[in-house]
C-alpha cells in the first residue's frame, strides 16, 4: 500500500512563490507516474502537472510557465515549485501516484491548502 504525504501548503501573497513536496512510501517510487492535483471551492478536481518515470513532465495550461514538477528518486518525493502565484491559484493541492500523463492514479495524500491574498 503506497501513502502519499504533502507539505508545504500555507498563506502567500499574489506573485509569491511556494513550494509543495510529497513524500511517499512503499517500493519502486521510480517507476510511478506522480502527480499534482488541485480542487478550489465548489469546482472539480484538476490536473496540475504530472511527471513520468523518465522525468517527462505535462502542465496544465494555467500554471505552464509559472509551476515545476520535479521528483527525486532516491528521496522518494516529489515536489510542486509555484511561482508568480495568483488568487486563482487558491485550492487544496494533492498528491497522486500511479497514474499517466493526464489521469490520476489510484493513491492520494490528504491535501495540503495553498491560499494566494494579500
Amino acid at each position: 500500500q503506497v501513502q502519499l504525504v504533502e507539505s508545504g501548503g500555507g498563506l502567500v501573497q499574489p506573485g509569491g512563490s511556494l513550494r509543495l513536496s510529497c513524500a511517499v512510501s512503499g517500493n519502486n517510487f521510480n517507476i510511478y507516474f506522480m502527480g499534482w492535483y488541485r480542487q478550489a471551492p465548489g469546482k472539480q478536481r484538476e490536473l496540475v502537472a504530472t511527471i513520468s518515470s523518465g522525468f517527462s513532465t505535462n502542465y496544465a495550461d494555467s500554471v505552464k510557465g509559472r509551476f515545476t514538477i520535479s521528483r527525486d528518486n532516491a528521496k522518494n518525493t516529489v515536489y510542486l515549485q509555484m511561482n508568480s502565484l495568483k488568487p486563482e491559484d487558491t485550492a487544496v493541492y494533492y498528491c497522486n501516484s500511479g497514474g499517466s500523463r493526464n489521469w490520476p492514479g489510484d493513491s492520494w495524500g490528504q491535501g495540503t491548502q495553498v491560499t494566494v491574498s494579500s
